[in-house]
């Protein structure tokens, strides 16, 4: 049983990762480190977890042996460094997306994992959910023929004062929605983009975007041929979707990003549209399950700290591109591998939730 500490207990440790963990099987939730510790007490007894611990003793846990390791949930400006001293301390991470807040301290979250032999795993839930892995699997085996063109939304209006509308925290609709579009674009053409195009609105009207945009356009262009267009905004109704059209069809995904609702899969070729429904799923479970099974098995994990790394890269290129209206190349190794079938994690759905 692989113990983790939750770093951070805002909305996504609470409506997700914390019921989740419950699910796996092979986790447990140990400590809940957080700067409200009336809430976070009300948390760890609704979901029994021993400890709570404030941000100041955050050191003395990583010092002791009651957690393996963490799961870091905090404004995107904070990763790095709760993440490099959890390395540093022999304790595996799990962060959220986007890595860091910049490339320089991404780059050293990488390094301090494998300086200290410890996995760094980006948390990329959709890496072992059935749904997108069944669409990766139809393009990999030539079902719609070679993949040309992807287009990929994620836009929802969240409610302001919370640090995805801060640029002091890198906030902002591609960091922190389109980021599932860019990583999803990357496995639909199985290699990294080489250029990228962009455009960015953000009115001057409306003080939720006083720091940062309310809606940002680009196009990915890969080696092979490939194009991807994506679009991330918080000033449009709800939509998360993808559609890829290949030489001999094309396949969809809708809805595709959000944990709260099911896949739906729609494949056309030949005259012919097949649709298949997946379970609603638990995607935090699934994606701790396997961190733990990686743990337990020594095993790298595929979204490691790397693949946060190709994303940031692409993020960083869209923002200079958006900036500046020109286009800007980008350049990231092949990954060695992709997400598969093999990844996927089913874990049942709980309704046990505290959220404030």
């Amino acid at each position: 049983m692989i113990r983790y500490a939750v770093v951070g207990a805002g909305w996504i440790s609470q409506e997700a990762f914390l019921p989740g963990a419950h699910q796996t099987g092979n986790s447990r939730v140990s400590a809940i480190i957080s700067g409200n510790s009336g809430r976070a007490a009300e948390l760890a007894r609704f979901h029994d977890v021993p400890e709570v611990v404030p941000y100041a003793a955050y050191d003395d846990l990583l010092a002791s042996d009651r957690i393996d390791a963490v799961y870091i949930a905090l404004p995107n400006s904070m990763h790095a460094d709760y993440a490099i001293r959890a390395a540093r301390a022999g304790k595996h991470i799990l962060v959220e997306k986007p890595l860091a807040d910049n490339l320089r301290d991404a780059e050293a979250m990488v390094a301090a994992a494998r300086e200290a032999g410890v996995f760094l795993m980006t948390a990329y839930r959709l890496h072992n959910e059935p749904g997108n892995l069944t669409v990766l699997d139809h393009i990999h085996s030539g079902a719609i023929g070679k993949p040309m063109l992807a287009q990929l939304t994620f836009s929802n209006t969240p409610g302001t004062g919370n640090h995805r509308f801060s640029a002091e925290h890198w906030g902002g609709p591609m960091q922190d929605v389109g980021v599932y579009c860019i990583n999803a674009a990357r496995h639909i053409f199985g290699e990294e983009p080489v250029e990228v195009t962009a455009v960015r609105y953000q009115p001057t009207d409306d003080p939720r975007f006083a720091e940062v945009d309310a809606s940002v356009a680009a196009t990915l262009r890969f080696p092979s041929g490939g194009i991807a267009q994506l679009i991330a905004s918080f000033g449009a109704a709800l939509v998360e979707h993808f559609r890829v059209i290949g030489t001999k069809g094309d396949i969809s995904l809708d809805p595709a990003f959000r944990f709260e609702v099911p896949m739906q899969m729609r494949l056309t070729r030949n005259g012919t549209t097949e649709q298949i429904d997946f379970p609603h799923i638990d995607h935090f479970a699934g994606m701790t399950a396997y961190f733990s099974d990686c743990i337990t098995n020594g095993t790298p994990p595929e979204p490691d700290g790397e693949e946060g790394l190709a994303d940031m890269r692409v993020l960083v290129a869209i923002e200079e591109a958006a900036k500046t209206g020109k286009a800007v190349q980008i350049s990231t190794p092949p990954r060695p591998s992709h997400p598969n079938l093999e990844m996927v994690r089913r874990c049942e759905l709980t309704q046990r939730r505290l959220v404030f």
